[in-house]
């Protein structure tokens, strides 16, 4: 499962965001360090699905399907709040740090009211960008720190045979699941032949292109409500000039849960992430007013919340995953339940079909023989690229 590190300084509205994705009640509170450890949810990315176009009804178990939209979940980390220095041990220290590993790619939540400082107390007119930009720092800082470390002593490895440089750093950080094709492109990158005369200042360029190859990183603008939608645009413009193919998408983490929460209670009918809502039952005035003001300052103004875009956009198009539903038989699109389209799975693009093997169960896998394209009826080999919305049956040896 794809699993995406919700992160930031504290009182960013991180807890918030988590809340409202996961429905999960977790500790929020306007002060700092609300979260001490990690939690960890489950949030859904949308994508029509199969049955719809089979002219089937699907039976799903890996996932959840509401009027044709399957929703395909992902997991979600809620890190705790950073601050400058954590690399240092500073703040709740390098705890948090090593949260960031079991992520695949990053949510930054920044306060674009600019309200809170770096340690998230309550302030006026801090730049948003500077969050971005600090938090990067500290966990370039971090990742420099597990490669300097003994690094004299692999330099003198290297030194008689340098063509290992790519194995020894894979084999330091092998905890962080960085490949070793991105290991490579970030050491083109480096313009110091000698591994013994690196300096500070190349292991953190190093570390920087590590995380940019292997954890894609989107920023979450909340409060976008408390600010001027073209501070927003501005933040989006200077940020790509600190940081290239930076993106940038207004949210408001508590327009949402209060959406998803009177929803629960049976107030409104709301789609997650809608632009707008209809009623059901009679508000209080202090509802009503409420409401209001989070559809002109939040629906009309920005045309969501934005969270369940930020989900969606690194997924689907940062990550480049597609979907796809592995089934046992092309003409009923069934398992060996009768469960029709039960799967379906978050594939990178350019994935094959024993890729596709491998993930439902290694012995899949090992045994592959052929697969079938559903729609088409075609017998397909190992090396056929998966497309989104296959649907798949893989043959395989007893």
């Amino acid at each position: 499962m794809v699993k995406i590190g919700i992160i930031g300084k504290p009182n960013v509205g991180k807890s918030t965001f988590f809340s409202a994705l996961t429905q999960i009640d977790v500790p929020i509170a306007s002060y700092p360090f609300t979260t001490i450890k990690a939690n960890i949810g489950i949030g859904y990315v949308r994508k029509r699905c199969a049955h719809v176009e089979l002219g089937v009804q699907c039976n799903p178990r890996n996932s959840l399907c509401l009027n044709g939209t399957r929703l395909l979940p992902v997991e979600l980390i809620d890190v705790a709040g950073l601050v400058p220095g954590a690399h240092e041990g500073k703040g709740l220290g390098n705890k948090f740090l090593d949260d960031l590993r079991q992520a695949d790619a990053f949510i930054q939540i920044v306060d674009a009211s600019g309200t809170s400082d770096f340690e998230g107390n309550p302030c006026k007119d801090h730049d948003p960008l500077d969050d971005i930009t600090f938090l990067q720092d500290e966990m370039n800082h971090w990742l420099a720190g597990i490669l300097r470390d003994g690094w004299s002593r692999i330099a003198r490895k290297l030194e008689i045979d340098h063509t290992r440089m790519d194995v020894e750093i894979e084999q330091k950080i092998a905890g962080l699941g960085i490949s070793r094709n991105a290991i490579n492109a970030a050491l083109k990158n480096l313009n110091v032949e000698k591994p013994s005369e690196w300096s500070d200042e190349d292991f953190l360029k190093l570390a920087g292109d590590l995380w940019k190859l292997s954890r894609p990183m989107l920023i979450a603008a909340n409060k976008c409500d408390l600010t001027d939608p073209e501070k927003i645009k501005e933040l989006e413009k200077s940020g790509s000039k600190a940081i290239p193919g930076l993106r940038v998408v207004p949210t408001s983490a508590e327009a949402e849960l209060a959406l998803v929460r009177a929803r629960k209670a049976g107030f409104l009918d709301y789609e997650i992430s809608g632009s707008s809502f209809s009623l059901k039952k009679e508000l209080s005035e202090r509802q009503a007013k409420a409401l209001d003001y989070i559809q002109k300052k939040v629906l009309d103004t920005f045309g969501s919340t934005g969270l369940q875009r930020c989900i969606e956009e690194i997924v689907l198009t940062m990550m480049d995953m597609i979907c796809v539903y592995p089934v046992e038989d092309e003409n009923k699109f069934w398992d060996k339940d009768k469960n029709v389209l039960p799967d379906a799975y978050l594939v990178k693009k350019g994935s094959t079909a024993k890729d596709l093997a491998y993930i439902v169960h290694t012995d899949l896998g090992d045994r592959f023989i052929r697969a079938i394209n559903c729609k088409s009826k075609r017998v397909v080999g190992s090396d056929y690229v998966l497309e989104d919305g296959d649907v798949i049956k893989i043959v395989a040896h007893r």
